[in-house]
């Protein structure tokens, strides 16, 4: 039986089986585990999130603990849309402090829709990660090299995409997460998954 053949009688199972979901990804190498989150579509995408209810996800998933100020955590990701799915989240610890991270959203449409910088730290009414794009990091912020130009979202194509929004996490596995986004306090119907990079 294949990987993707597992995965999808897993998600799909009568009796969800979380253990082992979180096995797959766990076992898997990165470039495995990388395409098993490629291979998830929209649908998919919304079952892992139904799975995963209460499956809290913590700041150290984003940037593991001894990770220096000036390193990027490249996450990987898939999201529900029909086109241009591919994308990635790119994380930074924050000097002196220990409750958020910077970010901001790297992928072949930045160029166009801008950069869609946030700040993510827990959420305490969701109890998990809320990635929060109504802030942004502080202008005079050092970032990692080759970091754009801080950006707020209430402006251009920007506005469009990332402004009055909070995407929240659950666990998956230690390397995997599955999001979705709300905007202006609403739920929407766009999901995610974030594959975080080996260093």
């Amino acid at each position: 039986m294949t990987k993707n053949k597992t995965l999808n009688d897993l998600l799909y199972a009568e009796t969800p089986d979380l253990a082992s979901l979180e096995a797959l990804f766990s076992d898997a190498n990165p470039a495995d585990r990388y395409a098993l989150v490629c291979s998830l579509s929209g649908k998919d995408q919304a079952r892992l999130w139904e799975l995963c209810d209460g499956q809290s996800v913590g700041l150290t998933h984003l940037v593991p603990e001894g990770t220096s100020t000036d390193q990027e955590v490249i996450h990987q990701g898939k999201n529900s849309l029909p086109v241009f799915s591919l994308f990635e989240k790119r994380f930074v610890r924050i000097p002196d402090t220990a409750n958020e991270v910077y970010g901001y959203n790297e992928g072949s449409t930045r160029k166009f829709v801008g950069p869609g910088f946030f700040v993510a730290g827990m959420d305490d009414t969701e109890g998990t990660i809320g990635i929060d794009y109504y802030r942004v990091p502080p202008q005079d912020t050092s970032l990692p090299t080759g970091w754009p130009k801080i950006q707020v979202n209430e402006k251009g194509v920007s506005r469009f995409v990332y402004a009055k929004m909070i995407d929240y996490l659950r666990r998956v596995s230690p390397h995997v997460s599955v999001g979705r986004a709300v905007r202006k306090g609403k739920l929407t119907n766009n999901y995610f998954v974030l594959c975080r990079k080996e260093s």
